[in-house]
């Protein structure tokens, strides 16, 4: 079996780090991901897809990425439950958990030159 994700696309927001209770560092990141077909109206529709980065992978990204940015992710799809106190429900919660995430370009770059800085988990 197979649970592998491959994804290139823009930083919606700018990274935010943060820290567990258990003193680990992660962040949550949003990629824009635009299809590579129209649809009936002739338009290319975008997914918004989230993302959680753990440790170095989220103290390198939340440091040198920011919004616009592009970026290249290989990890694995997570599913989790959460609880809303307030509404008193569940809902599931699906999104990417990043195992190398790719710095391809910064919006700052006018020419869009590839840096190859690369982190793994």
């Amino acid at each position: 079996m197979l649970n592998q994700l491959v994804l290139v696309g823009r930083l919606v927001r700018d990274p935010e780090l943060r820290e567990s209770e258990n003193k680990i560092k992660y962040a949550y990141i949003t990629l824009a991901v635009p299809r590579s077909f129209k649809n009936s109206n002739g338009e290319y529709e975008t997914d918004f897809i989230d993302c959680v980065l753990w440790d170095a992978i989220a103290s390198n990204t939340s440091e040198y990425c920011h919004k616009g940015d592009i970026v290249g992710i290989r990890g694995r799809l997570q599913t989790r439950m959460t609880e809303d106190k307030k509404e008193q429900t569940k809902q599931k919660v699906i999104e990417v958990v990043c195992e190398k995430i790719t710095f391809l370009s910064s919006k700052k770059d006018e020419n869009l030159e590839v840096h190859a800085a690369e982190i793994d988990e």
